[in-house]
């Protein structure tokens, strides 16, 4: 049996696939795995063993551009994302594909050619954003915008239908006529498929009869990192009491100018040393202060636990990680799902959620002196065993089921 797993986005939208990766292989079955050609993506598959198979643009080429994308880029990138599907997932598929799995930025045209196929699609997301509920909004899309007055959240959710088709009808329904498919009339329903899998904690993403979905929650896939950290980084650590670990991971902070002088001075405000992550932000040292150390790539699992707080985007990975590791938190949302992490954060008593997506030495210092208090880490501390290990083994099984189930006689 071969399992073939797709997606486009940040590395919280790949490493999960090779959590999952590593799970579907040790039920026997062959696995490969479509992302971004970005080299810490290739690098990270390796290193369990699972060839990338490049999906489009790197994705640090459209982040990390000297201006924020504009909405005529989110839409250029719609549709070659589309086209990018259609093309490397029929090759992939072609080699012979029992189940094909949609995650990553709305995910069009992957079940197009699992339809094409004859194989079964899934789609599984890592947060809530952007699942039609009648309990909350939608979030921001590109397009149009709703009216500011409409609060009516069916209106609501059929405006955002609407986004999604501005931005992917054409080019799907292009390529699905050159296969003699119909055409889709709701690119998010088809997209979102009969059976999904949201592969987040229950803890931080409770999710009971919020939508129509036939939704299953299978716990975040999370992948074991045995590495150990690098001699110098322990070195830091043993040289006084725990730093506070500050870093923004896939997100490139423009907002932000002179970012890094802002934590350092922020962090050292409250009386700790700072640990600074480098990351797509490039946060470096701004004095020659022993106080203050630079990683690059390391494992978080090995390093969260040993941190007084953790500083980061509010990605659903690091969320999940940090809070397994028990490591207070303060979250500086940037975008799409990252405020919902923030607010789960707070809610329960875990860390803070900074105001907004630039911090300030006051307000950075001020949601650090919450994170930072007793009762903050107590807390941490017992929600972390809360915390479910299993999502990729369960995720690899219904994967597994549905392949077997579904697909169709060859």
């Amino acid at each position: 049996m071969r399992v073939l797993l797709s997606t486009w986005g940040s590395r919280g939208d790949v490493e999960p696939l090779a959590a999952l990766a590593v799970r579907v292989r040790e039920l026997g079955a062959e696995v490969g795995v479509c992302a971004p050609p970005d080299e810490e993506f290739a690098a990270l598959l390796a290193g369990v063993g699972v060839p990338l198979v490049p999906l489009g643009p790197t994705v640090r080429s459209v982040v990390s551009r000297e201006r924020p994308p504009t909405t005529e880029d989110a839409f250029r990138l719609a549709a070659d994302l589309v086209n990018a599907r259609f093309d490397t997932l029929t090759a992939a598929a072609a080699e012979g594909c029992d189940v094909l799995l949609a995650t990553g930025l709305m995910p069009a045209g992957v079940r197009s050619v699992a339809e094409h196929l004859g194989v079964p699609c899934l789609f599984a997301c890592f947060h809530t954003f952007g699942l039609p509920s009648p309990h909350f909004p939608p979030g921001r899309r590109p397009g149009r915008q709703s009216s500011p007055e409409e609060t009516d959240l069916e209106v609501l959710w059929e405006e955002d239908a609407q986004r999604v088709n501005a931005m992917y009808a054409e080019p799907l329904n292009t390529r699905r006529a050159a296969l003699g498919l119909p055409p889709v009339d709701d690119v998010r329903a088809h997209v979102h498929g009969g059976r999904a899998l949201l592969a987040a904690d229950p803890v931080l993403a409770p999710w009971a009869d919020l939508t129509h979905l036939d939704l299953v929650q299978t716990g975040a896939w999370l992948l074991p990192d045995e590495r150990p950290l690098p001699a110098d980084l322990e070195a830091f650590l043993a040289a006084g009491e725990p730093p506070v670990y500050v870093g923004f991971g896939s997100m490139a902070m423009r907002s932000s100018p002179g970012l890094a002088r802002v934590v350092t001075e922020a962090v050292r405000a409250r009386g700790r040393r700072v640990l600074l992550a480098r990351g797509w932000a490039d946060l470096a040292r701004t004095d020659e202060g022993d106080d203050c150390f630079v990683v690059g790539e390391v494992s978080h699992r090995a390093l969260f636990g040993r941190v007084a707080a953790v500083v980061h985007h509010g990605g659903a990975g690091t969320t999940t990680t940090a809070t397994a590791a028990g490591a207070p938190q303060v979250v500086v949302p940037q975008i799409a799902d990252q405020p919902y992490w923030a607010a789960r954060v707070a809610e329960l008593g875990i860390g803070a959620a900074h105001d907004g997506p630039t911090p300030t030495l006051g307000s950075l210092s001020a949601a650090l002196a919450t994170a930072l208090a007793p009762g903050t880490r107590a807390r941490a501390a017992a929600v972390a065993g809360t915390i479910r290990t299993d999502g990729a083994a369960v995720a690899a099984k219904l994967l597994l089921e549905t392949a077997a189930r579904e697909r169709q006689p060859r």
